[in-house]
């Protein structure tokens, strides 16, 4: 039992590397590269670390009310949301991935694997619509959801970067 008092961050490790990663192959890119589409028909590459923060955001504050106040707006960054943000510089993006990770990082920190089964309700701020495509979910499935999120978007991140010749997540492979 004693695997139930580690932090959850002993099992994380990893997403601390992908988050580096993330963020060096962010930072140098200009407001230019970030509006490359990452295909014909899909996100560009900014809005696709937007979407990442905003993610992150949506899942650890408003589901499980993580993280300081401050990081609210955020999660309108996602280009999904109805709320209409311009493009984001990658100053901007950086400081976004890094202060969701600080959120994230600390969470990842206090909890423990007693703390997994811990069932979060629908958040009251959603509206009626979408409260429909949503059901209570346990904190859990709830990080594991957010990690596998970026790691979908991730790729389809780096696969764009590498489609215009620059360094991917991983570099270039």
């Amino acid at each position: 039992m004693a695997e139930n008092s580690l932090p959850l961050m002993t099992f994380y490790k990893g997403w601390n590397s992908y988050q580096r990663n993330l963020v060096e192959v962010i930072a140098p890119l200009s407001t230019e590269q970030l509006a490359l589409p990452a295909s014909s028909h899909h996100w560009t590459i900014g809005m696709l670390a937007q979407h990442i923060i905003g993610n992150r955001v949506w899942w650890f504050q408003m589901w499980m009310g993580q993280g300081s106040p401050d990081l609210a707006p955020l999660a309108h960054w996602d280009p999904s949301d109805e709320v209409d943000v311009p493009p984001l510089d990658a100053a901007a993006l950086v400081t976004g991935l890094e202060s969701t990770w600080s959120m994230i990082s600390q969470s990842l920190t206090r909890w423990t694997g007693a703390d997994l089964e811990q069932v979060f309700p629908v958040p009251s701020a959603m509206k009626e619509e979408e409260r429909q495509y949503f059901s209570p979910s346990s904190m859990q499935w709830i990080i594991w959801h957010v990690l596998e999120h970026e790691i979908h978007h991730g790729g389809e991140l780096s696969l764009a970067l590498g489609n215009y010749g620059l360094l991917g997540i991983y570099g270039n492979i």
